[in-house]
């Protein structure tokens, strides 16, 4: 069997700005969103891209416009007419656009409804963020549709229905959505868009405001920090009846790492193991290419779910069987839609007696939306050099999925993993399996206690992990790590492992496409 191809399975996402180009597709979406409302012109729509191009947004997917926003700058003022969008946005063509103002103000927000519930007003509302954080800008104000209250005008005041939403007693599909985003409800907006039936014509006055704002602008201050956010998921085995069954439990967590907003999510290695359940039985080695035939859903499901869900998705690892060899390949799905992937390098004494896996013979270290990283797949990490390696070319978070079956097993990865920490100045998140398959051999017990670890020094956390799962249960823990710390760790930590190596007396040398490298 030839390797897979990756990119058949890749979705193209990227927010970007908006180009006239969109209008067509921009108006069509507009229809679909808000039916019997009137679009945007064409004027209107170049205006805004000539006058503020950088708060004019689309995400797209596979080359299709599947949302959108825009917005403008402006100089906040109490006596503002904050309830008449037309005037404040200057009837669309937001002609009264400041660059030196201190408020963005949102006009509009769209998702295509054939795109809802995959999180991309998430993406709009963050880049709307991250641009007030570039520009020092104090605060983003918008007026949002209650698109939710049509169907209750008959039942309560448009004032109580907002409380109830609040209060999360009520759902409406977007206010709940913006107050999740970090919105906060300052009011409410009686005819606000009179034709918005749904909304009986109101909408809600909501407002975001920049932590990292500075009232001086006589200098820019960069972020003190640069966290991001890491999950890892200690997963159970057991019998599952269908790649359904799967993929259920799988979003179940992705989900919960969405919730809480994080940038990755770790699954443990060969967690795909329980999908043997639901195949008949087979000796080791035969078993070990069936469950490779899953790799096309897994890569499907995987796939769609990070971007969904707008989560970085390191997917455990799975067999694959290329050129008739089987590997155990550990996939990065990004939530931009792209596919990383790392073979495993060093392969254990059962896995090659069992399974008769193949080893790969690469560190690939990638870029991601939050930073550089490596994925390393269980006995890896047991071995300095390729974490050496892996740092050399600038990972700054390396992600371990384990499969251990004894308490001795896990704390050789345990161990190993926090010596890379201090060796590297890296994190490394670890992620294993617990439960029992009785019927799947050389895979039928598990012990895991999952963590994210942090090297040892003032700024980490005291005993250097971050956070750990509690042993041989299924659950998720979440740290929030620090890329600013970490780079000023290495450049001037109490020890400096990384700068006070002796290549003088020692070096690490690797080959990669027939040339050799120095660490």
């Amino acid at each position: 069997m030839d390797p897979l191809d990756l990119k058949e399975f890749e979705w193209k996402v990227k927010v970007r700005q908006l180009s006239i180009d969109d209008y067509g597709a921009l108006v069509k979406m507009q229809q679909r969103c808000f039916p019997g409302m009137s679009p945007w012109t064409r004027d209107q729509i170049e205006s805004q891209i000539k006058v503020f191009p950088e708060g004019q947004l689309v995400v797209e997917i596979d080359g299709e416009v599947a949302a959108s926003s825009s917005s403008l700058v402006l100089r906040y003022d109490r006596t503002t007419a904050w309830h008449d969008w037309t005037q404040v946005a200057d009837n669309g063509y937001i002609r009264n656009h400041s660059p030196e103002g201190d408020t963005l103000y949102g006009i509009e927000i769209m998702v295509d409804p054939e795109y809802r519930g995959m999180k991309l007003s998430r993406r709009l509302y963050d880049a709307r963020k991250q641009l007030c954080r570039e520009r020092n800008i104090e605060r983003i104000i918008i007026g949002g549709r209650i698109p939710g209250y049509g169907e209750r005008a008959e039942e309560m005041s448009a004032s109580e229905y907002v409380e109830r939403v609040v209060a999360k007693a009520i759902h409406d599909p977007v206010l709940t959505a913006q107050i999740a985003n970090g919105f906060a409800l300052q009011g409410l907006i009686p005819n606000y868009f009179p034709s918005d039936q749904a909304s009986r014509g109101y909408a809600t006055f909501l407002e975001w405001r920049n932590l990292e704002y500075q009232a001086s602008r006589t200098r820019r201050y960069h972020a003190a920090f640069e966290p991001v956010r890491l999950a890892v998921v200690q997963y159970e085995l057991r019998r599952i009846n269908n790649f359904g069954e799967f993929t259920q439990q799988s979003e179940f967590f992705v989900d919960v790492a969405a919730d809480y907003k994080c940038d990755f999510i770790m699954f443990p290695e060969l967690f795909t193991t329980q999908l043997l359940s639901c195949v008949e039985s087979a000796r080791p080695g035969l078993a070990a290419r069936r469950l490779a035939e899953f790799t096309p859903q897994y890569l499907e499901f995987f796939t769609e779910c990070a971007v969904k869900y707008n989560v970085n998705v390191i997917g455990g690892s799975q067999f694959v069987v290329e050129n008739e060899k089987l590997y155990n390949v550990a996939y990065c799905f990004g939530r931009d839609g792209t596919i990383h992937k790392q073979y495993k390098i060093h392969i254990t004494p059962s896995e090659r007696k069992w399974w008769g896996v193949s080893p790969g013979d690469y560190v690939n270290v990638f870029d991601t939306d939050s930073g550089r990283v490596a994925m390393l797949i269980c006995y890896d990490i047991e071995f300095p050099e390729l974490v050496r390696i892996a740092a050399a070319k600038g990972a700054q978070i390396i992600f371990v999925p384990f499969n251990t079956d004894t308490v001795e097993g896990y704390l050789r990865i345990r161990h190993c993993a926090q010596a890379r920490c201090v060796e590297n100045h890296v994190y490394v998140a670890i992620a294993g399996c617990t439960g029992n398959l009785p019927f799947v051999e050389n895979a039928d017990i598990h012990y895991a206690q999952s963590a994210i670890l942090t090297p040892a020094d003032v700024g980490f956390s005291r005993d250097s992990v971050g956070a750990e799962c509690n042993p041989n249960i299924e659950t998720v823990v979440m740290d929030d790590v620090d890329l600013e710390i970490l780079r000023k760790h290495r450049e001037s930590g109490s020890v400096q492992n990384w700068n006070d190596r002796r290549k003088d007396l020692y070096r690490v040398t690797y080959e990669e496409d027939g040339k050799t490298f120095e660490v």
